[in-house]
């Protein structure tokens, strides 16, 4: 082998392998122009498209589909407080994959596989790097360190600088505005308040949020003790689910204020740029005439007075009404 073909040949030999255990890592790798790196992912990487036929070396073990939202809290609770893994881990095949790195993280047990659990799983020589923002900067910061590890510097610089020039074109139009208060819910029977980088995307955006703890875990609470802190807005986000996913399992939810269903998987729960998205999103939500509609997918859910429960409605945005175009 000779000439273009065998320099061809030697750069794929070259290329780091990797394996990515968590969506955020897998959005950010091929942001980095390095999709043809990657040799296996969770069955949670669904972002970008190009991802799909990927070997998936882990999956959960709970099938979210066929229980409720109050059956899969009660579901997780009792695995974690059991010492319980969520999720499965094909070691044989990461072995016969022999990736270079590892990427996972050690933030939430629920939502991928911690670095602990790889001890068995792990190939000889494979290095493991846990990726665990708490915040924006910390996003960031994760761009950077993967971009340092692919040898990508400048693709993670431009990729940090687009997400904050997207964040601050919202913070300025939103200044000197009202502060509107919402309620950011991470799960919907028990909610959950908004947590880690979210209330920090609700207060870039021109809002308040009533029960949010800005880079700290989200927590349980009622939907009474939400209404006693007088929302004016209730964005329904549960991690893990789309808008329509969300829209469904929020379908008998009776509230006397707006609430709006949002495509969570994509734009609040995943530590990765696009929550400069979610951020276009709250501030159009919570400042339409300020902020213009980046038409991701949203429902307006149907207020507590609506004779329906199971009718929701989709439009293109007016002052209450939300797009629910897709990008």
């Amino acid at each position: 082998m000779s000439g273009p073909t065998r320099h061809a040949s030697e750069l794929q030999s070259n290329r780091m392998r990797i394996c990515s255990l968590l969506p955020s890592a897998t959005e950010m790798i091929a942001q980095l122009g390095r999709i043809d790196s990657l040799v296996g992912v969770s069955q949670e990487c669904r972002w970008p498209p190009e991802v799909a036929g990927k070997p998936v070396v882990t999956a959960a073990k709970l099938d979210p589909s066929a229980l409720t939202s109050l059956e899969i809290d009660r579901t997780v609770h009792e695995a974690v407080a059991n010492g319980s893994s969520l999720y499965t881990v094909d070691a044989d095949l990461i072995d016969e994959l022999q990736p270079d790195l590892i990427v996972t993280q050690d933030l939430c047990a629920v939502c991928a596989v911690s670095s602990g659990e790889l001890a068995t799983a792990c190939p000889i020589g494979a290095e493991v790097l846990s990726l665990d923002p708490r915040t924006l900067h910390d996003v960031a910061e994760t761009v950077r360190t993967l971009a340092a590890k692919l040898d990508a510097a400048d693709r993670g610089t431009q990729i940090v600088h687009d997400m904050w020039a997207k964040i601050e074109s919202v913070s300025q139009a939103v200044r000197g505005l009202p502060r509107r208060r919402i309620f950011v819910a991470e799960w919907i029977d028990p909610p959950f308040s908004a947590g880690h980088w979210l209330p920090e995307m609700v207060e870039l955006a021109g809002g308040h949020d009533v029960l949010g703890r800005a880079g700290q875990p989200s927590y349980a609470t009622t939907w009474e003790h939400v209404l006693e802190n007088e929302p004016e807005l209730v964005v329904i986000a549960p991690c893990g689910f789309d808008a329509d996913e969300a829209t469904e399992r929020a379908v008998e939810l009776r509230l006397p204020c707006r609430a709006v269903a949002v495509d969570a998987d994509s734009y609040y729960s995943r530590p990765a740029p696009r929550l400069a998205d979610g951020v276009r999103q709250l501030g159009h939500l919570l400042h339409p005439d300020a902020v213009p509609d980046p038409h991701l997918p949203a429902v307006e859910l149907q207020p507590a007075s609506s004779p329906d429960p199971r009718t929701q409605r989709r439009e293109t945005l007016e002052p209450k009404v939300v797009s629910s175009d897709r990008s």
